[in-house]
């Protein structure tokens, strides 16, 4: 798949207003500043790094050319996710990829012990952590946590990271996510149960219960 340009800010994107006031270059800088954690949701969800960063950028380019529909009635970040949500349903219903087979849904529902979603040697690089859930509200404020989150949401099986994503972070229906997918409500809890209890496995092994360097 052919690979866009990195993102421009509206200023100089042709055929796009330009932003008015003066806050609109704090949007755009805002805007742009968000462009890993989209790219990293879209991962999730596509599995296809030039699908996802195609995607990605027509977010971006959404967002750079709706300033004035951006009423702020909600954070840029909670903002930009509904716009992604809605290029990467686009994505999915254009290529159709992976809406969820029998075989590979009975696959990942029938797995065994969750552990073996995780391999601990690949997360070394997280053994600064917290030694417990003492604080797990200062956690979230923490950008290692949220690449630990993301290193453990990775290594979901792929229909299991996306009904996640779609119920958590994109705040679907859970019709609307048995729509899109071609799954029974019955799939949709099961598959909603295993990603929870695999993600809390990984955070607690990988961060919470991690040594601290002293």
């Amino acid at each position: 798949m052919r690979k866009l340009a990195s993102p421009t800010p509206a200023t100089a994107v042709a055929g796009v207003a330009t932003p008015r006031g003066p806050e609109a270059p704090d949007f755009e800088a805002d805007v742009a500043s968000h462009r890993p954690y989209l790219l990293r949701v879209a991962m999730v969800q596509l599995r296809d790094r030039d699908l996802a960063e195609d995607v990605v950028q027509e977010t971006l380019m959404a967002a750079y050319g709706g300033l004035e529909r951006f009423a702020r009635r909600s954070t840029v970040k909670t903002w930009l996710t509904g716009i992604l949500k809605n290029k990467v349903l686009d994505a999915l219903r254009r290529g159709r990829r992976e809406p969820v087979d029998g075989g590979q849904l009975q696959a990942e529902m029938s797995l065994g012990d969750i552990d073996e979603f995780f391999d601990r040697s690949e997360a070394r690089v997280w053994e600064i952590a917290p030694e417990s859930w003492r604080d797990p509200a200062a956690s979230w404020e923490e950008k290692a946590f949220f690449d630990m989150v993301d290193f453990c949401l990775r290594r979901l099986p792929p229909s299991t990271a996306r009904v996640f994503t779609m119920r958590e972070l994109f705040e679907m229906e859970a019709h609307e996510i048995c729509r899109e997918l071609s799954i029974t409500e019955s799939n949709l809890r099961v598959l909603m149960y295993r990603a929870r209890m695999a993600l809390r496995q990984c955070l607690e092994s990988n961060w919470f219960a991690a040594p601290s360097r002293g």
